[in-house]
């Protein structure tokens, strides 16, 4: 079949890739399930994205055919669907080569379209044409991948500029709690050097005293800040397993249990726990923290002090959240209180340490919060002054896809 003017090689080329884009699109899939570190199901996850591949290879032989008025760097539709390619490469964190390599096969395989349509059709394009059509697929291709590969980094770049920033502010507010309890010591190493405070046994206990307080505050301080470091700025690649939370309580009863008999607090976990997909480690921080929120936070009024875990809602098929508390009947949070007790540095109850024998670093909330965010749930307290508090985190069932970073 010979071209004319009124149906060019280019109109005949563009025809026959629109007709077989389906079958087109079945190629490139088969070749990105061997390229892709995701299972087969999840190179292009929805229906949505899946048909975004013929509509792509559709608005390529657009392209072929009138590209004056089908420019595909100004088409929007196109542009948006590599944009969206872009965001789910970096969720699958896949890497610029992969990137790079997709398109590279999805230009071999147009290119090798091309062959046997025009060996298939007898058609006897001119080597002007066949550099026409060529050079126009390569422009479509080195369009899209362009635009695919400039939304993955900029995702990444976007990454990177957050973690800079939350390292800058650790640093910041690492400085800022360590800087009070060095000082004190160092004050304290001054008078202890001093012998007439030595020979002054009253004086010499109360430095004494001095000393070992701030070096409690100072690991507590420091095993905290280590927990938010690896929080903060994600250097645990979190490890997604079936977890039991009663296994979890039980656990966090035993590491605590010191701690609660010298109190007079009991310890409760709810028989009734569900078992989750997640990350353990934040699980056990979660429960940790709370709990020991609550044995230090007793009433020392009550005879009958407790905490509980409790499960409020097990997963379902209907809905594949869980959700459980940590209860106790301390001393409760203030009601003008309540709303900040999650910020950093934040304390209800400073005023009362000397009364109830606990020091803080208004930290432990905080880290309960961000690792509940990062097991994609959410956590709400209720609480009454003299009647107790209730902590509610809702947890996904699954795990929650969390980005480490893609691989330049």
């Amino acid at each position: 079949m010979a071209s004319t003017m009124l149906d060019t090689y280019a109109d005949i080329v563009a025809r026959a890739l629109a007709a077989e884009r389906t079958t087109i699109a079945e190629q490139w899939l088969v070749r990105l399930n061997g390229l892709l570190d995701v299972p087969a199901l999840e190179v292009f996850p929805s229906a949505d994205l899946l048909d975004h591949i013929p509509t792509l290879i559709d608005d390529m032989a657009g392209y072929l055919r009138a590209p004056e008025h089908e420019e595909i760097a100004a088409n929007a539709a196109v542009i948006d669907k590599a944009r969206e390619l872009g965001m789910l490469r970096y969720d699958q964190r896949a890497s610029v080569h992969q990137l790079l390599r997709e398109y590279e096969i999805l230009g071999e395989i147009l290119e090798t379209f091309v062959a046997a349509a025009t060996e298939r059709l007898n058609l006897t394009p001119t080597p002007m044409e066949c550099f026409v059509v060529a050079g126009r697929l390569t422009r479509a291709v080195r369009t899209l991948t362009r635009t695919t590969v400039d939304t993955f980094i900029a995702q990444y770049i976007g990454v990177i500029d957050e973690r800079n920033e939350r390292i800058d502010k650790f640093n910041r507010m690492a400085s800022h709690e360590l800087r009070t309890p060095i000082g004190t010591l160092v004050f304290a190493a001054t008078l202890l050097a001093n012998r007439e405070i030595t020979a002054d046994t009253r004086r010499l206990d109360q430095v004494v005293s001095v000393v070992r307080n701030n070096v409690d505050r100072l690991s507590w301080l420091v095993q905290n800040l280590q927990r938010m470091a690896r929080i903060d700025q994600a250097l645990d690649t979190p490890i997604h397993q079936r977890v039991d939370l009663g296994v979890i309580g039980d656990e966090v009863r035993r590491q605590l249990g010191e701690m609660a008999q010298s109190r007079g607090v009991q310890v409760l976990v709810d028989t009734q726990l569900p078992a989750i997909v997640a990350d353990p480690a934040r699980v056990e921080l979660v429960l940790l923290n709370l709990v020991s929120n609550g044995i230090k936070y007793r009433d020392p009024e009550r005879t009958d002090a407790l905490v509980e875990i409790v499960s409020v809602a097990a997963p379902t098929d209907d809905s594949p959240l869980c959700v459980f508390e940590v209860r106790d009947n301390g001393i409760g949070i203030p009601a003008d209180a309540q709303e900040a007790i999650f910020q950093r540095f934040f304390r209800a109850h400073e005023h009362l340490d000397s009364t109830l024998g606990v020091t803080g670093t208004g930290l432990g909330l905080s880290i309960v919060v961000d690792c509940v965010k990062a097991l994609g749930g959410v956590i709400t307290c209720q609480s009454s002054p003299g009647t107790g508090t209730v902590f509610q985190v809702t947890l996904p069932a699954t795990p929650v896809v969390e980005i480490d970073g893609p691989h330049l």
